[in-house]
């Protein structure tokens, strides 16, 4: 083996479970909406979808704070399915 050789362990990242099974959030305060962990632990924290979750990211940023506002507010609505305006016009 030569000396510029890298060995890495392909073991996965264990991450410890919280009282209702799901891994714990990657930070206390702030959703990283890349990470399906994250969104899953959010939206069952919220008690919202995955999608009503990824609406709230969208529009108020990631930090949990803002996003637990918005929710209990009811700022958070999911665009139509036929809303012309959220497609660019060519």
């Amino acid at each position: 083996m030569a000396e510029d050789s890298i060995i890495a362990s392909a073991a996965p990242i264990e991450h410890p479970a919280t009282e209702h099974g799901h891994t714990v959030p990657s930070s206390e305060t702030e959703i990283n909406p890349k990470l399906a962990s994250d969104i899953h632990y959010w939206s069952h924290e919220f008690k919202v979808t995955g999608q009503v979750l990824h609406e709230a990211i969208r529009v108020h940023g990631t930090k949990v704070g803002k996003v637990r506002h918005a929710l209990e507010s009811g700022q958070v609505q999911l665009p139509e399915k036929n809303d012309q305006s959220a497609r660019s016009e060519i």
